[in-house]
Parts: structure tokens; sequence; C-alpha cells
């Protein structure tokens, strides 16, 4: 009918993963040759000088270790994983008696393919050293763990990143 408009449908075509982008929300990554040893007591469990280092909006800068780089016997998977809709599904590591101490985005979205499947560790979880000084993170800058954002399962989330 001329002059009708058409009533806006409630569901899209695509489904918006987690919540829609803010295009504020910046993530760069960089490469780097400075040292980074992540210890657990007397226990090196990486030592590299090609870490990755991802700067990402509001948050410390986060260090990535590429597996070949890390001791992996430390490193025991557990079942939680958390969701951010800029990287995708984390998936996280015990090391010793610390608990989440490590994680890595196996499956790491196509915009931040470069940490995929690297290693990054929690400083507040693990002794992290970077050109021989510890770090520690400000107040505020911890990330908390909310889980699978929106109701989403770990399948919905890997299969829209098959996509």
């Amino acid at each position: 009918m001329p002059g009708a408009r058409s009533t806006p449908s409630t569901k899209e075509d695509e489904r918006i993963v987690g919540h829609a982008a803010d295009f504020y929300h910046r993530i760069d990554i960089r490469s780097t040759s400075r040292r980074l040893i992540v210890r657990d007591g007397d226990q090196v469990v990486a030592d590299t000088q090609q870490p990755l280092v991802l700067f990402e909006s509001g948050f410390a800068p986060r260090w990535y270790v590429r597996r070949e780089d890390i001791t992996e016997s430390f490193l025991r998977p557990v079942e939680a994983q958390t969701f951010c809709p800029y990287k995708g599904l984390a998936s996280y590591y015990d090391i010793g008696e610390r608990k989440h101490a490590a994680w890595s985005y196996v499956g790491a979205w196509p915009e931040v393919s470069r940490v995929r499947n690297l290693v990054s560790f929690e400083p507040e979880k693990i002794d992290v050293y970077l050109d021989g000084s510890q770090l520690h993170l400000e107040p505020g800058q911890t990330v908390i763990a909310h889980g699978v954002d929106r109701g989403l399962d770990p399948d919905e989330i890997l299969s829209h990143a098959a996509v």
C-alpha cells in the first residue's frame, strides 16, 4: 500500500554475538623483543624474547607467549571459559596451585588472529617479569570473569567463529 510503513522486525538475520561492538573500543597488537619470563616459584613456566603485547581500551597491556616458549606441562586446562566479543572464547589454565593463572584464545576472532592459540598470564596470580621487572596490575585493571555472555553456549560461539 503506498505510503504504508512497515513494522521493524524484532529479529535480525544475523545474531550479534555478546553485544554490538563499540566503535571506540580498540585493540592493537604489537611484536616486541622484550624478555618475558613467567615463574611459578622457582620453576620457569615461560621464557621468551618474542612476546606479543595486546593493548585494549580500558585494560592493562596483556602479554602473549608462543606455545613453543612455554613448558606446556605446567598448564593444566580447566573447564572454565569466558567470552569476549572482541577476541572470542577464552580457555583457562591452572598452574600449580594458582587457579586460572593463564588463558588462551585458541580460536580467536580473525581481527585478533595474531594472538590465536598463544597464552597470556595473569600477573596477579602468577609471577610475570618483563625485562627483569615484575608486572603488577593497577587497581581496576583486573578482568572480572563473567562466563559466556548473554546465554550463549560455547558451541554457538564456535560456530559463529567458523563463519
